[in-house]
């Protein structure tokens, strides 16, 4: 390694360094040393037995499920009733359906794969097959975020929540589009129309399993998916969600003091919040600024986010509302952050991820509002 090389190397190693201590004094300063130890282990065991196992447990019914309807046919008469919706709302081929569904009943990357079949692809023009990045987003793990909201007895407001979803995913969408075709006019041609090729014989009538045996390798391999996709979530909600945790939630509340415990912290996410609360109390309609954990984790991973439910239900937080707005932006963002990148860079499209971004970003935002003011009009009848 050069002389340039070792200096660049010890820089960074400084830097890391007294960012570690800005992040950590804080909490050390104020729980203890010992205290925030003990705090950080016990928040990470709690979220792994009490979190990360009820979320494996819907995703593995989840995966069962979404497996057999498409099995048996459901996900595409699924898809035969959206298409009609496809161009007027999100100017995208009926194709385009299918993804929505695909990515509402697994995560953000099944669009890829859909994106990436020729035959899928060659309805598409070039700017409209790189819009599925933020229009798949939007649906990412929607039946889980749905059916996990559900769970705490507010079906009405959740289902408020997937409307400000699907107003998300237009924006998403269109905001996208706009966005590319201004930059790069020349995408504004068609995908080649290259025909996947067919296996031999894959046309030729073959044996079929009974009806039986489709119901079970269905069930079993969804439900397989299922248990992958709820390990792939463990780092995201234990390192994620216990630092969120730290900084958004304080001290025993039955003591007032530091104990170890889990589930304490230091507010400063609440007090930074505080400072501009009205802005959130207009938009979002959040009468408590923990509140904002929600929407911040769910940028990262909304698996991590949906972690931090429990511990807001204990605190008395999770109203109608509350969970009207967090279902539309947990829904519409679904961790595109961490998956935005990576799925444009496999499209071949890495420098419209900028663009992506910021529409994303603006349409998680509208996906809110909209769901707060919907919500507070549901609540007029």
């Amino acid at each position: 390694m050069t002389n340039k090389g070792k200096n660049r190397q010890n820089i960074e190693a400084v830097v890391f360094i007294a960012v570690l201590v800005l992040v950590f004094w804080p909490l050390c300063n104020r729980m203890g040393s010992a205290n925030m130890l003990k705090t950080m282990m016990n928040t990470a065991h709690d979220l792994l037995l009490n979190t990360v196992f009820y979320l494996m447990g819907i995703t593995v019914l989840t995966g069962a499920l979404s497996k057999l309807m498409a099995e048996f046919g459901v996900v595409q008469l699924l898809e035969k009733f959206l298409r009609p919706l496809m161009k007027p709302l999100f100017n995208l081929p009926g194709a385009a359906a299918l993804g929505a569904v695909m990515t509402f009943l697994s995560d953000n990357p099944a669009i890829i794969a859909l994106s990436k079949d020729k035959t899928f692809s060659s309805y598409f023009k070039k700017y409209q097959l790189i819009s599925l990045t933020n229009f798949g987003t939007a649906f990412g793990m929607g039946f889980v975020v749905l059916i996990t909201m559900i769970g705490y007895g507010q079906a009405t407001a959740a289902l408020v929540g997937l409307v400000g979803a699907f107003i998300g995913s237009i924006i998403s969408t269109r905001l996208m589009q706009r966005f590319t075709l201004k930059a790069y006019p020349e995408l504004d041609s068609p995908v080649e129309n290259v025909a996947s090729e067919s296996a031999d014989g894959e046309n030729e009538p073959g044996h079929r399993d009974s009806v039986f045996m489709r119901f079970l390798n269905a069930l079993l391999d969804g439900g397989k998916n299922g248990v992958e996709l709820g390990l792939q979530i463990i780092p995201g909600v234990l390192i994620i969600t216990t630092a969120v945790i730290m900084i958004t939630f304080g001290p025993d509340a039955a003591t007032g003091t530091y104990t170890g415990g889990s589930s304490e912290g230091v507010p400063i996410l609440p007090f930074l919040a505080g400072k501009i609360h009205w802005i959130f109390e207009w938009l979002f309609g959040f009468h408590s600024m923990e509140l904002i954990a929600f929407p911040m984790t769910s940028l990262g991973a909304v698996g991590a986010a949906l972690g931090l439910l429990p511990t807001f239900n204990a605190a008395g937080l999770l109203d109608g509302n509350a969970i009207a707005v967090c279902t539309a932006i947990g829904m519409c963002w679904s961790g595109f952050l961490s998956t935005h990148t990576a799925m444009l860079d496999s499209l071949g499209y890495r420098k419209v991820i900028s663009k992506a971004i910021v529409a994303h970003t603006i349409a998680g935002l509208c996906a809110g509002i909209a769901a707060h003011f919907i919500f507070m009009g549901v609540s007029l009848l």
